[in-house]
């Protein structure tokens, strides 16, 4: 490519590189493209697009259209020869997009990019179920997230946390604790790394909390509001950061903040047994397998503050009755408190119906 004459400004450059980017792999139309640049809040006319389309032609980039002649619905692509990949490795990579699309963590146009790039990578039958999916979140730009009286733009907080992670930058927010006071509160963090939860598919930033609590923390990105980027870090306060390590004795993703280890006997029906055998949970010890098709299990997990492996009350109650908590006394206690609660709720509602219906 020829080099790009004096009179071409930042902004102009962006948006050719920007048509660059949108026209690999997939014929756009004139009026598509003018689409896309509108909903990336960059204006883009259609003389402009025009002018645009020329110089791309000038600089000999493998610009091609379609139909030939000049009609209305001619479409403008740059042929994009995708990695070669061994259909296990396709595979895996329409995985990724599937994930990507059942998280959506934000409408971001960023995002959406993100999503069209691994498309790319796809056979033209997978990419056009990949671009659907793509199409279907746009759809869905619009609609707020709101915690308390604020609206969370959870786009914008994940790439807030990419700048910060990957620039080294120190991550400035506000943050919402479901146990705290209920106020939002200030955060300072060193970015170390960015998880996503296996029981919830959200996503927790991990780091160096500086301004409070001075330790490796974990936040939700959906907690957070008025997230901004600080100084650049010249080096971490704790320079090597283990993942695996830090949530080795995570349920989902927090582990142990502030309490210690608990470990917590289980008995699950024989129904839900094959279900338990046949995933990887992590930190989950086979005990026994009884003659009548029971399976006992012990769960080792962090606990909170107050001592309690919150994540894991949670998953244990998903199981509904197919599950008995054995000990320890306190975990069972809380597990039981909590089912006669939900009885006693419902007991009550159909004594008042039953009362209605005999007036």
């Amino acid at each position: 490519m020829d080099e790009i004459d004096p009179p071409y400004s930042k902004r102009k450059a962006f948006k050719m590189l920007a048509l660059l980017e949108y026209l690999r792999g997939k014929p756009r139309s004139k009026d598509e493209i003018i689409e896309h640049f509108k909903a990336k809040d960059m204006t883009l006319s259609k003389s402009g697009l025009e002018r645009c389309l020329r110089d791309l032609y000038d600089w000999d980039v493998d610009l091609t259209h379609l139909p030939d002649n000049f009609s209305t619905t001619r479409k403008y692509f740059i042929p994009q020869k995708p990695p070669r990949m061994q259909p296990l490795e396709t595979l895996l990579t329409h995985t990724a997009v599937r994930l990507i699309y059942h998280h959506s963590p934000g409408y971001h146009n960023l995002y959406f990019t993100a999503l069209e790039k691994l498309s790319y990578t796809l056979p033209p039958h997978a990419r056009e179920i990949a671009e659907r999916s793509t199409q279907d979140l746009k759809e869905k730009r619009g609609q707020e997230i709101t915690l308390g009286d604020s609206v969370i733009d959870l786009g914008r907080n994940l790439e807030m946390v990419a700048l910060s992670w990957f620039e080294q930058r120190v991550l400035s927010f506000e943050y919402l604790s479901p146990n705290g006071s209920g106020a939002w509160r200030k955060k300072e963090l060193e970015v170390y790394f960015l998880e996503v939860a296996r029981t919830n598919l959200g996503l927790y930033v991990i780091g160096y909390e500086r301004s409070f609590h001075k330790q490796v923390v974990t936040f939700k990105l959906n907690r957070m509001k008025n997230v901004g980027n600080l100084e650049r870090l010249e080096q971490p306060t704790i320079p090597d950061f283990d993942p695996k390590a830090f949530l080795s004795n995570a349920w989902g993703v927090i582990g142990s903040s502030g309490g210690g280890l608990m470990a917590v006997r289980l008995l699950f029906a024989k129904e839900a047994a094959h279900r338990i055998l046949e995933q990887n949970y992590p930190s989950l010890e086979l005990v026994q397998k009884h003659e009548n098709g029971t399976l006992e299990v012990v769960v080792t997990v962090g606990t909170d503050g107050q001592n309690f492996p919150l994540e894991l009350l949670s998953w244990v109650q998903s199981w509904g009755p197919r599950v008995e908590v054995l000990e320890p006394p306190p975990f069972r206690k809380r597990w039981l408190d909590e089912a006669r609660a939900v009885v006693k709720k419902f007991k009550e509602e159909t004594d008042l119906e039953g009362e209605k219906e005999d007036l």
